[in-house]
């Protein structure tokens, strides 16, 4: 089967003859510039999107996908919640949780922290706080050490600090207290009894029984775990809890289940789901991928202005030869078909190209993880990549518009062309 001669002549123009060779350069140069345009593309889109999953994973390790709270800011009857959560559809695991403020202090260094007071066995079917686990153990219990007794191959001290609850903190919370596995940590609540001088702030000693790391700052910083009758204790709660937390099998289902639930709970309770809690995040991220992608678009255009450059020179260049097609019978739609597929030519094979390239360095800073993030800075501590298939269409399909675009002036130009004035001193 024979290539209809628009194509054939188009393959032919796109190799210039030697007096022309600029022609030939412009032509390489388009295909560079579309290249290394979706290649920018590809890669940008491909860390925004690493972004996006990579701190979603984070947060929904730590928090949980949907909430159910009180407008008092305490449920008194958690079983009543339980009930009304167990069984529902797409719920797995459920848990109570208590959340304050407070400050933990060591020596001379105190750091303000969320406080979350947790079941263990039940936290861990609702978090991944026990995977996030790098020392140590969930052993909340009054005198136990992480490792049964052992701190870290250090004994228990002779003196009432055997007595201590655990608290398990982020690795970098140590770092700031300067605290180890079994090292002693003071919880300080500005919430004290009324004294002759004031307020008398509430101060409790807890033992570090266990470390973790999210690898986001932000929790490794801010976030200490204790049991929750200790938490309820400490915060002067009783036995009501700030809230209860699901997890399903579906994230995406969250906003249908927080839903379903506040329906079913009614007033005073309200639910919310991890899409709502993380909003203004995800919200920032999803714009700032759209605002690179439309900024990163713009190289594209640059080689599309090349693409343009390309085929007037060869129109200019090819005048008698167009001049001679038409003699033959070549119609105008013909004419603009030859040099509509030089550009789509020059623009598939740019884009091909790009492609490739942005697939094989994306693959690269994946495996490598060979950028780094200072992560007091970024949410995150290296750069993470995930390519998506639909990132790739999209970007081919731009770049394939964009070529196609840059060659309706050129081929109109070429249809338009006079036989009579290339051929009149022939």
């Amino acid at each position: 089967m024979s290539l209809p001669y628009q194509v054939f002549i188009g393959f032919r123009y796109l190799r210039a003859k030697r007096r022309n060779r600029s022609i030939s350069v412009n032509t390489a140069i388009s295909i560079a510039g579309v290249a290394l345009g979706v290649m920018a593309l590809v890669t940008v889109l491909a860390v925004m999107t690493g972004a996006q999953e990579d701190l979603r994973k984070k947060i929904l390790g730590v928090s949980a996908h949907v909430i159910v709270m009180e407008y008092s800011g305490s449920i008194k009857d958690y079983a009543r919640v339980a009930k009304a959560v167990d069984g529902e559809p797409h719920v797995i695991a459920y848990s109570p949780f208590i959340l304050g403020q407070v400050m933990l202090g060591s020596g001379d260094r105190v750091h303000g922290v969320a406080l979350r007071g947790i079941d263990p066995e039940l936290e861990v079917r609702t978090s991944d706080l026990l995977e996030n686990l790098v020392k140590g153990s969930l052993n909340f219990s009054v005198g136990a050490g992480p490792d049964s007794g052992d701190l870290n191959g250090k004994s228990l001290p002779e003196s009432g600090d055997k007595k201590l609850p655990g608290i398990v903190i982020g690795t970098e919370l140590s770092r700031i207290l300067g605290v180890h596995l079994g090292d002693r940590v003071n919880m300080i609540s500005p919430l004290g009894a009324m004294g002759p001088i004031g307020m008398i702030p509430r101060v409790k000693g807890f033992r570090v029984t266990g470390l973790f790391e999210v690898g986001m700052f932000e929790y490794n910083a801010g976030l200490a775990y204790i049991d929750i009758k200790s938490a309820q204790d400490f915060l002067n709660m009783k036995d009501s809890v700030t809230g209860v937390q699901l997890k399903l099998d579906d994230i995406y289902k969250a906003k249908e289940v927080s839903e379903r639930i506040q329906e079913k709970l009614g007033f005073p309770y309200y639910s919310r789901d991890w899409i709502q809690m993380n909003r203004n995040l995800f919200a920032a991220l999803k714009l700032e991928k759209i605002v690179m992608f439309l900024i990163l678009v713009l190289i594209v255009l640059v080689a599309a202005f090349n693409i343009v450059s390309s085929l007037v020179m060869i129109v200019i260049e090819k005048s008698r030869d167009i001049a001679i097609l038409k003699t033959m019978g070549a119609t105008k739609t013909g004419i603009m078909t030859i040099f509509i597929t030089q550009g789509l030519i020059v623009g598939l094979v740019g884009t091909v190209s790009g492609l490739i390239g942005g697939y094989g360095l994306c693959w690269f800073l994946k495996e490598t993880e060979l950028i780094s993030l200072p992560a007091d800075v970024y949410y995150l501590d290296h750069l993470p990549v995930q390519m998506r298939s639909i990132d790739f269409i999209v970007v081919a399909a731009a770049a394939m518009l964009i070529s196609f675009l840059a060659t309706i002036y050129p081929s109109m130009q070429a249809a338009k062309l006079d036989p009579i004035e290339p051929l009149r001193y022939e």
